[in-house]
């Protein structure tokens, strides 16, 4: 497999430090609110390496953190009169059901900084004694110029870094692009715990490289993240831990490029901020998922109805042709797979190869996507009612195969429609047997005015909601 690496700007031939197990860390949320789309694409595109990964045979151990303690969980708990521990574990709950509205496989290890302060204070110290790190009034600093290869991951220069630093300048500090490991508390109800420095609480890029260090060991395979997170997070993370160790932090680096909305930035204050609790209410997860992962992870991608429309109808068809496959399997007469039907299955298994290929490069699951729909339009065209139910088993395994690596096609198509809905269904279907064809043409008509139409099919019937 080749991958992308941020560190060396070009594609690299993926070898793990040990075949038996890949080490993946990638930042998780900071729980002080419901994670935005934005969000949502690492986590997404990430799952879908590891599914990958362990497709291959891997066996892969993922870490993604959470951030439980920082400015804005403190800010949030004040507004709400809720103590930090209170806002940081309400939203780590709710992470966890849209997580798995996506299909987002739950992490190896989900840790916290709040459960690992003793680590995160021994590294500290550590920094310190190998004069990595120094202290001004109860904070704790990284001398950014102590660290020769600063910068080599943002391909950033030290002088230029200095000059235009991004960092508020705060004239204690050796050089103005310093950045903190440890913050002493500034106000009494402030949450903190103690130290050698005094009261205070770690500073945001500490936390992940202990963590990464703690769970995975020393030098990982991969560390992940949004595109947003190079610098100055990643980079102070390598400096300050590859300055306690003096080795690779991690072997590849990857990022994702970032999600425009309606072709703009997304942003607070232009108002096209959504919270992925929020767009759940509208679209399917799986439709969610299907368009985090329909462009290349590199690209940038654009949110907009029009996209989501096209990524649901897109889905669609893929839940068309399972629903087809089944039907097909289940009135399967003759149990014996037939001579021409063993060669359609070997040109057929041909796909297998080439949406691997696919994937082998640098994770392309745009191409991924095109291939399952090539192997669709292949199935179509070689399957009828008198296939035998060998012939249908073996596609239909090999389709959901595919889909699997990907996350789709992994629940129940009406998962997004109300029992109240059903219970219409129900209803129309009841009068259409009772040939009380006005009363189903009334329920009929509800429905449409709460979004859904109804397709009779060999099937069934099936519900689909209606794109405005």
């Amino acid at each position: 497999m080749k991958i992308y690496n941020t560190l060396t700007r070009k594609k690299e031939e993926f070898i793990p430090e040990n075949e038996n197990e890949i080490k993946i860390y990638v930042c998780g949320p900071t729980v002080y609110n419901y994670f935005h789309i934005g969000n949502a694409r690492p986590f997404v595109v990430f799952d879908t390496l590891r599914k990958y990964l362990e497709y291959r045979g891997h066996h892969v151990k993922y870490v993604q953190n959470f951030t439980d303690v920082d400015d804005k969980i403190i800010n949030r708990a004040r507004e709400e009169g809720a103590t930090p521990s209170e806002i940081s574990e309400k939203y780590i709950r709710e992470y966890f059901k849209d997580a798995e509205a996506l299909n987002v496989k739950e992490a190896t290890a989900h840790p916290k900084v709040t459960e690992n302060m003793d680590e995160i204070i021994l590294f500290i110290e550590t920094l310190i004694q190998k004069g990595y790190a120094y202290e001004v009034q109860g904070d704790i600093y990284f001398d950014t110029k102590k660290f020769q290869e600063y910068g080599k991951l943002s391909k950033q220069n030290m002088e230029e870094l200095d000059s235009g630093s991004r960092v508020e300048v705060d004239t204690r500090k050796r050089n103005p692009i310093d950045f903190a490991l440890w913050k002493a508390q500034k106000q009494q109800d402030e949450i903190s715990w103690d130290s050698p420095w005094g009261k205070g609480r770690p500073g945001w890029h500490i936390e992940c490289s202990v963590m990464s260090s703690k769970y995975l060991g020393g030098t990982i395979d991969i560390h992940a993240g949004g595109q947003d997170l190079i610098f100055p997070h990643h980079e102070n993370e390598i400096a300050q831990s590859e300055a306690l160790t003096g080795k690779p932090m991690a072997n590849y680096w990857m990022h994702n490029e970032f999600i425009n909305i309606d072709n703009e930035k997304m942003s607070k204050s232009k108002g096209n901020f959504f919270m992925v609790r929020d767009i759940l209410k509208e679209y399917d997860p799986e439709v969610v998922r299907f368009f985090l992962i329909s462009g290349h992870y590199r690209s940038p991608i654009n949110f907009s109805r029009e996209l989501m429309v096209q990524a649901r109808n897109a889905l669609s068809r893929l839940n068309n042709a399972k629903t087809n496959m089944e039907h097909l399997l289940e009135n399967a007469e003759n149990e014996t797979i037939q001579p021409e039907e063993s060669i359609k299955l070997e040109a057929l298994l041909r796909y297998k190869q080439k949406f691997i290929d696919t994937m082998e490069d640098d994770l392309n699951t745009a191409d991924a996507i095109s291939v399952v729909f090539e192997l669709v339009r292949e199935i179509n065209s070689s399957v009828t009612d008198k296939s035998s139910r060998a012939f249908m088993k073996a596609l239909y395994e090999f389709f959901m195969e595919l889909t699997a690596v990907l996350g789709l096609l992994q629940k129940p198509q009406t998962q997004e429609v109300d029992a109240d809905i059903l219970k219409l269904v129900e209803d129309r279907e009841q009068a259409r047997k009772e040939k009380n064809f006005a009363r189903a043409d009334e329920i009929r008509d509800v429905l449409k005015e709460k979004g859904f139409t109804l397709k009779d099919t060999t099937q069934g019937v099936k519900i689909e909601r209606i794109d405005h």
